[in-house]
């Protein structure tokens, strides 16, 4: 049964599509074998017009196992860091670690060093492939003498795959030439694809690690969320056969993917399919309308601020976009009055859909023929979805409120090396195991999910998720703050917006600014989590037991709106 006690969604449900999903009992790998064998002259990537076949994209895959095998002594279920932005190479990467039989943990590539360093040491790895343009960020931390276990580095230049002239416009860092760093234990890419080492056996199966993307929570250092191939493989097949993905498909990659929506649904789900994804490096709206006109793109998966910025753009009537067939994406709700817009200019409805690191990707989507706005869908093939009572654990009626949990085969194991943090996400219902997701919603009339609030503390930032306890973590490290609270703020252009309350230490009050605070934050940790508005206060409530009521501070910044 796909949705618990809940089946008033089935009349809904995607015309022709089966409510069940038989899954590949392969690796991800084999789907690259796939591709490649039947489609071998086929472009898998344009990267700003220079195109990439997919038996040439399978070989570079080899490549990189062969140097990660031979020259890293990587084995497998070794973990492997892959910190780069979205290029050729981030998929290639990808897919090379997975070659060696190896697991993918993939970086943001806005975190910083003091970031990293938790990545390297939680994971353990021992080798990274990374972009030229991050190495200054991750060179403390790589050698014997950082005291952490990273000794390869295997470093890429965007440039390396602008093979074709092209008039799109192109980021100075994508255009920037081939840096040569020398430092011991560092290989540039185009030096280990030369070297042509080749790998031992693939050997991963279902069962076997895949990927292990990190997350936060109500406790301060990220978590990784440990995905098998069967569990990666879930999402992917998933979406392509949701949506009615053929090989012929071009879709335009922009969301990140590091981030698992854009790993599983732009990036995964194409090389399943056999189909084409246009590359772009860095959002840029008339980069992405020339590409949509000039590629013929009918597949674009994008988060609302895109597409806010994507319809604001005085140039878009210039542009032949009537090539796309589907606008889908999540993260953060649509605007009524932008869903519209996008109607109104392309006759498409934006589909949106849930999921989250734990699941790698959609655990409920919008039907295609029948979407509702600022809703998260219905549960997809074999999800058993119910809204439950937080206390209590008991389902609550329809249009009640209630915490999200989820029985579904793109459910993680659980967290690495966190056995209790795993025992309290996961709960057993009619004998079956359910991931607690933190996030309240209620299930209207049609089966239908829509988001209420959150049980736990999170700021969503542009569709980016910030888990305040991590971004305190970090700002506890500056010598004058005595005690920092972060919460969420409206704003207007991001939905919400990262501020601190902070109160300084006593010797320090008068001689740093709220402004110097906000400074090194941002040279401390990622853009897009670290404070845009900090709050000098001389006290910070707190219960009894000495714990700061961040819930209380939120509240009246709320009322403040």
């Amino acid at each position: 049964m796909s949705s618990g006690h809940n089946t008033r969604h089935v009349p809904h449900w995607p015309p022709g599509l089966p409510r069940q999903l038989t899954l590949p009992q392969t690796s991800l790998w084999y789907n690259v074998e796939v591709s490649a064998t039947r489609y071998p002259e086929k472009p898998f990537i344009v990267y700003y017009d220079t195109p990439l076949s997919y038996a040439r994209f399978r070989d570079e895959c080899e490549r990189i196992a062969g140097w990660l095998q031979q020259a890293c002594g990587v084995k497998a279920g070794d973990r492997v860091l892959l910190y780069m932005q979205n290029s050729p190479q981030w998929v290639v990467a990808y897919y090379g670690i997975l070659r060696a039989n190896a697991v993918v943990v993939p970086i943001n590539p806005m975190n910083r060093t003091e970031e990293l360093r938790h990545y390297v040491s939680d994971s353990g790895a021992s080798t990274a492939l990374l972009a030229q343009d991050l190495y200054p960020q991750i060179a403390p931390l790589h050698g014997e003498a950082a005291g952490l276990s990273l000794r390869h580095l295997g470093v890429a230049a965007y440039s390396d795959y602008l093979r074709e002239p092209t008039d799109l416009v192109l980021p100075p860092f994508v255009a920037a030439p081939r840096e040569q760093i020398t430092a011991p234990g560092v290989t540039l890419w185009a030096d280990l694809l030369q070297q042509d080492h080749r790998p031992g056996p693939h050997t991963a199966g279902p069962d076997d690690l895949c990927v292990m993307p990190y997350t936060s929570g109500t406790t301060g250092q990220p978590k990784g969320c440990v995905h098998t191939h069967r569990s990666t493989m879930s999402t992917l097949v998933g979406g392509v056969q949701w949506f009615n993905r053929t090989q012929d498909a071009v879709y335009l990659s922009v969301l990140p993917f590091f981030h698992v929506t854009g790993m599983s649904g732009s990036m995964n789900g194409p090389i399943f399919a056999g189909a084409t994804i246009v590359l772009l490096t860095r959002w840029d709206r008339d980069v992405a309308a020339q590409c949509i006109q000039r590629h013929r793109i009918g597949i674009w998966q994008a988060i609302s601020t895109m597409v806010v910025d994507f319809l604001s753009n005085p140039r878009l009537g210039e542009y032949d976009l009537s090539s796309l067939q589907g606008v889908r994406g999540g993260g953060a709700a649509m605007p009524e009055a932008i869903a519209k817009k996008l109607k109104d200019l392309t006759g498409l409805d934006y589909v949106e859909g849930y999921g989250m690191s734990e699941t790698l990707a959609a655990t409920h989507i919008n039907p295609p023929h029948r979407p509702k706005p600022q809703c998260l869908g219905i549960p997809v093939f074999d999800v058993d979805a119910r809204v439950l009572d937080p206390q209590t654990l008991q389902e609550v009626a329809a249009g009640e409120t209630g915490e999200i949990v989820v029985h579904a085969p793109q459910v993680m194991q659980g967290y690495w090396r966190q056995p209790e943090a795993t025992v309290q996400t996961f709960i057993e219902i009619d004998g079956k195991r359910f991931l607690r997701t933190g996030d309240l919603a209620y299930v209207d009339q049609d089966g239908y999910f829509f988001m209420v609030d959150r049980l736990k503390r999170m700021i969503n930032a542009s569709g980016y998720k910030v888990w305040p306890a991590e971004v305190e973590a970090l700002m506890y490290k500056h010598p004058a703050i005595h005690e920092a609270c972060v919460i969420g703020a409206h704003d207007a252009k991001r939905g919400e917006t990262v501020k601190a309350l902070v109160v300084l230490k006593e010797e320090t009050r008068g001689k740093v600014s709220e402004d110097d605070i906000i400074q090194w934050a941002h040279a401390h940790m990622a853009a897009y989590k670290s404070p845009r508005i900090v709050e000098f206060v001389s006290t910070l409530p707190k219960s009894g037991t000495g714990k700061i009521l961040w819930r209380e501070l939120q509240e009246q910044e709320l009322a403040r709106k």
